[in-house]
C-alpha cells in the first residue's frame, strides 16, 4: 500500500516499455483515460475557438508512457492498446517502439509529458507518443531554466489520476509560468479545494463538471476497505460507487480570467455514456 491507501503499482512505472503497465491494469478494468479522451478533445477545441491557437501544447501531467497523447494522436482506445502490448510481448523494444510510431497519425497538438519515470517517458518520446519531456519532481523542487522555457510554452495542462499525489506546489509551479487551462481528474476521496485555493491567487476560477467516472476496480479486499475509510474520513458516501468495487474521480477545470462556467458547460454537453 501506498501512502494514500492505494495498492502500490510503482515498478510499473519504472519499465523501460509499457507492456507490464498495460498488461497489470488490464486486469483492473483501467480505463479513465478512455473516459477523459473525449473531455480533453473538446477542452482542445475550446481553447482553440477562443485563442485561434491552431497548434496548442497540453501537458500531461503524470503522462507515464504517454497514454493520454497516445489516445489521441493514434485515434485509438484503451481496449486496443491493451491488445496491442499483449499481442506485442515478444518484440524486443526497439521493434515495440517501432510498431508503436507506425500507430501515430499526423496531429495539430503538441504534448509534452511531466513524470517522475525517466524510462517511461523516454519510451514515450521515442514511440513519438509525445514532442518533448519533462522529468522533475515539482512538488519537491522548482523547474530548472530548461524546463521552464517549455512550460512557458503550455497551453493546456491535464491529467487522470495524478493529483492527490501531486498537489498544489506543482500545479501552480506550472501555472505560474503561462497561466495555462487546466483539466484534472480527480479521485474523490482527494480534495481539489487547495489546488482552486491556491490557483484563485493567480487569478484562476475552477469548477467541477457533471458526474463522476470510474478509474479501475480495487486491487484487493485490502485496497477496498482503506479506500472506504479515506472516503469516510474525507466525508464523502461511497454508496453506489466506490462501495460497490471500484475507484471513482470527478473532473474539474480551472483557467484564468473567468469563463470556467461556460467551459464547464461545453464539457458537460458531452453524452452521459462517457461518465459513470
Amino acid at each position: 500500500m501506498d501512502s494514500t491507501g492505494k495498492i502500490s503499482f510503482e515498478h510499473i512505472y519504472t519499465e523501460p516499455d509499457p507492456r507490464a503497465f498495460f498488461g497489470t491494469l488490464r486486469g483492473l478494468d483501467y480505463f479513465i483515460p478512455q473516459q477523459a479522451k473525449a473531455y480533453f478533445a473538446k477542452l482542445i477545441d475550446e481553447y482553440r475557438a477562443e485563442t485561434d491557437v491552431e497548434v496548442p501544447t497540453v501537458l500531461d501531467l503524470g503522462c507515464s508512457y504517454g497514454v493520454n497523447a497516445a489516445l489521441h494522436r493514434c485515434d485509438t482506445s484503451m481496449e486496443r492498446l491493451y491488445d496491442h502490448y499483449r499481442d506485442n510481448e515478444a518484440l524486443s523494444r526497439d521493434e515495440l517502439i517501432a510498431r508503436d510510431r507506425r500507430m501515430v497519425k499526423e496531429d495539430t497538438v503538441r504534448f509534452i509529458g511531466l513524470d517522475a519515470s525517466a524510462p517511461a517517458l523516454d519510451y514515450a518520446l521515442a514511440a513519438g507518443f509525445i514532442d518533448d519531456a519533462i522529468h522533475a519532481d515539482l512538488e519537491s523542487e522548482d523547474p530548472t531554466e530548461e524546463q521552464r522555457a517549455l512550460l512557458a510554452e503550455v497551453d493546456i495542462v491535464i491529467s487522470t489520476g495524478c493529483v492527490g499525489y501531486v498537489t498544489e506546489k506543482t500545479l501552480v509551479r506550472i501555472a505560474r509560468e503561462n497561466r495555462p487551462w487546466m483539466a484534472h481528474f480527480v479521485l474523490r476521496m482527494f480534495s481539489y479545494a487547495p489546488v482552486a485555493e491556491c490557483l484563485a491567487e493567480l487569478e484562476y476560477d475552477t469548477t467541477g463538471v457533471d458526474g463522476v467516472f470510474r478509474q479501475r476496480r480495487f486491487a484487493s479486499a485490502e485496497e477496498r476497505t482503506q479506500i472506504l475509510d479515506n472516503l469516510s474520513v474525507a466525508g464523502v458516501d461511497p454508496r453506489g460507487l466506490e462501495d460497490d468495487g471500484r475507484l471513482y474521480a470527478r473532473l474539474f477545470v480551472s483557467r484564468p480570467n473567468g469563463a470556467v462556467s461556460r467551459l464547464a458547460s461545453a464539457l458537460n454537453a458531452l453524452p452521459l455514456r462517457d461518465r459513470g
